[in-house]
């Protein structure tokens, strides 16, 4: 365990350097050395163990998005969700020891006050990366949102997602008849067939997505957890059972190609008829639904037959940069976690 003593007199961190007017290149992140202040009464050092990368970074990087998320500022340094180790603390609510969970990511260091970190228990789950799943949106959509229960037939777009991944496995345990998922190689079929249990699974590069719909639920569909939207939005409305419940977790088609996947056509003459229930939805990552997700999670771990879809890279701070451009290009399934020092407990 690193302790007080140990800290260094300043900590790499990830900037951006300009705003991408397209693809994300090396050149828009610059890496970059800052110091450490000194705590002030009240506050906590954390040693940043592993962070979490995902596809609403690249969002981050829009200084025009219109949804209600903070942008990244060109020359400072950029922030995400990361667990940590408390290395020194000014605070009585963290000893050093404490394993915390926040959102002070692209660094090797982090300095703030107490309130800012949340204690998490290391013998919840098996490792501290688990801590960074991205659990709560998928219980969310799945559970809130559509409601799923026994008997449903599910399809979710972007299933070897970090969210999708989880999403079908939710679905599973809450009793789905059928869960299938899209993905966009044979590799990633084998994987939400083989490992993580889905019923079925297609390459949505071969062939219209709706026929393959239709071949695997002739019945039609009852439930849709949506990361990508385009083709995959519309054809889902189009294999739909009547009254089908539709989780609108995301637009992956138009984050990460040329934005058209964000504006799929609705067809109203079909949806008009089966009454369907669309419900688009955020999810707000507040503390009383990472303590439930992380309960629920420890618990499906503990049952048996539950995997932790995840891809973790070596090479700390400095490896963030190259990890998140393989991110972008779909090279990895599951969450992608970079282990941020080589000695993180």
């Amino acid at each position: 365990m690193t302790t007080s003593d140990e800290i260094p007199g300043k900590s790499l961190e990830v900037r951006l350097a300009a705003y991408p007017e397209g693809e994300v290149t090396l050149s828009h992140l610059e890496l970059a050395e800052a110091e450490i202040p000194e705590p002030t009464p009240g506050q906590v050092v954390v040693r940043n163990d592993w962070m979490t990368l995902g596809a609403v970074l690249r969002d981050q990087m829009n200084p025009t998005i219109t949804i209600p998320i903070p942008v990244f500022q060109p020359g400072e340094a950029m922030w995400g969700r990361t667990v940590g180790t408390v290395v020194k603390s000014l605070s009585p609510d963290l000893a050093e020891g404490d394993l915390v969970e926040h959102f002070f990511g692209w660094r090797e260091y982090a300095v703030n006050y107490a309130p800012a970190f949340f204690k998490r228990d290391r013998a919840l789950l098996p490792g501290p990366e688990y801590y960074l799943s991205q659990g709560p949106t998928a219980w969310r959509g799945t559970v809130d949102m559509a409601d799923v229960h026994e008997g449903d037939v599910v399809f979710v777009s972007g299933a070897t997602s970090g969210v999708g991944a989880l999403a079908g496995q939710i679905a599973r345990k809450r009793g789905a008849r059928l869960v299938i998922g899209s993905t966009g190689s044979k590799a990633k079929i084998d994987y939400l067939v083989g490992t993580l249990g889905f019923d079925a699974a297609f390459d949505y590069h071969d062939g219209p997505v709706l026929d393959r719909l239709r071949e695997l639920a002739p019945d039609g569909i009852t439930v849709f957890f949506d990361n990508v939207g385009g083709e995959q939005f519309e054809a889902a409305v189009q294999a739909a059972a009547p009254g089908a419940r539709f989780a609108l977790c995301g637009a992956l088609s138009g984050q990460l190609g040329s934005g058209e996947g964000t504006r799929p056509r609705l067809d109203l003459m079909a949806a008009f008829p089966k009454e369907l229930v669309l419900r688009p939805f955020a999810t707000l990552h507040t503390p009383e639904q990472f303590a439930h997700w992380n309960r629920q999670f420890s618990e499906y771990l503990a049952e048996g037959g539950f995997v932790y879809p995840h891809t973790a890279l070596g090479g700390g701070v400095a490896a963030l940069p190259e990890a998140f451009l393989s991110l972008l290009a779909g090279k990895h399934t599951g969450t992608l976690v970079v282990r941020m020092t080589p000695d993180a407990d």
